[in-house]
């Protein structure tokens, strides 16, 4: 009878020792689910690059002007496990702080893990840029520097159940060679 009582007590301190591992073991993994996979990130929102269609300048003191047409590749990076559903919004390209062209970047969603590339199509022109700038040195010297911003808002669905909002910024800064005609230096933040 002995020998019988101490063999189901070893049985059953068994099977509570492999009961306590599976325990323990589910939640480490729920932990590190929940740590690396339900961790929602920003997305990030860059131009992959710029190139000039058409553009004509002129560098005189009196009157400096430029019109440039270029064509954008909006690049927006999906880090998350679900994808990203953003809303239409505006790219705006400005001259040492003011306004000089707008582009559309369509409403459109990026899937998890992936990067989503949007043409966009803008034209730029001097005509809110002040005379007294330095815009015609700027031209002079064929280097027209120029910032773009934008601002995405979208939601994170993960699993068709979390539905998180996240706004990505795009600020880039753009060096137009306008002597060759082309981009020579493209930064983005």
């Amino acid at each position: 009878m002995t020998r019988g009582n101490e063999d189901s007590r070893r049985k059953r301190n068994r099977c509570f020792q492999y009961i306590a591992g599976g325990i323990i073991l589910q939640t480490i993994i729920i932990v590190l689910f929940v740590v690396f996979v339900m961790r929602i990130k920003t997305p990030k929102v860059r131009l992959d690059s710029v190139a000039v269609d058409s553009l004509t300048a002129n560098s005189s003191p009196s009157s400096p002007s430029f019109k440039v047409q270029i064509n954008a590749l909006v690049a927006v990076k999906n880090k998350n496990f679900g994808h990203y559903k953003f809303e239409g919004s505006k790219v705006t390209f400005s001259y040492k702080g003011t306004a000089v062209g707008e582009g559309t970047i369509a409403k459109a969603k990026a899937k998890a893990k992936r990067t989503k590339k949007i043409n966009v199509t803008v034209s730029l022109n001097s005509n809110k840029v002040s005379t007294h700038s330095q815009l015609s040195s700027d031209l002079s010297s064929g280097n027209l520097t120029l910032t773009a911003y934008a601002k995405l808002d979208g939601k994170v669905h993960l699993f068709k159940v979390i539905k998180k909002k996240k706004s990505a910024n795009l600020n880039c800064t753009v060096h137009v060679d306008t002597k060759a005609k082309v981009v020579h230096v493209l930064t983005c933040k």
